[in-house]
């Protein structure tokens, strides 16, 4: 009985924040945090873990590690599968340092995390997803402009949000 009451407490939290960020996030600035920040804070918020440190750490990581291409021009991921693979590794190694024996299983977890995004979406990587190539600083005023947060990127957080509450179910019963 208590683990059912701690298993629909967990959902009905990632279902109140998922209608929450339907609500809020197609017309967030997403200059003030980016995808990553806003993927991986979500879910702290639902394991009730806050901090700005946390925000400052995953804000480089969007838009593609902040529009990072490398010199054969391959870009970065996407912010919210950088937010997505970390939150696994919240919920699997919880408030303090991972254990070692929990490092393979986080690494295994994470690579499907990634592989069901590309399933879902066709790429991990941002400009591939939304169309718009961050390695030039310009380019953000444009996607801001052309409102493609709003209508396009804003839809994958979601989609993370739901999809690692739903890999991560046992751990979220069991830990959280």
């Amino acid at each position: 009985m208590i683990k059912d009451n701690l298993k629909h407490g967990i959902n009905a939290k990632f279902d109140e924040k998922l209608k929450e960020l339907n609500k809020f996030l197609p017309t967030a600035n997403p200059a003030e945090g980016g995808c990553a920040e806003i993927t991986l804070t979500s879910i702290l918020e639902i394991l009730e873990i806050q901090g700005g440190v946390i925000n400052n750490i995953m804000i480089p990581l969007s838009s593609g590690f902040g529009g990072y291409k490398s010199q054969t021009g391959q870009a970065g991921p996407c912010g919210v599968v950088c937010g997505g693979c970390a939150a696994i590794g919240v919920i699997l190694g919880g408030k303090e340092k991972m254990e070692s024996n929990l490092v393979p299983l986080t690494y295994q977890k994470a690579a499907s995390f990634c592989s069901e995004f590309e399933k879902a979406f066709g790429s991990i990587f941002c400009p591939d997803l939304c169309r718009y190539d961050f390695s030039d600083p310009k380019v953000i005023v444009e996607y801001i402009e052309n409102n493609i947060w709003g209508d396009v990127c804003y839809k994958f957080v979601i989609w993370a949000v739901d999809k690692v509450r739903n890999m991560m179910q046992t751990e979220l019963e069991e830990n959280w």
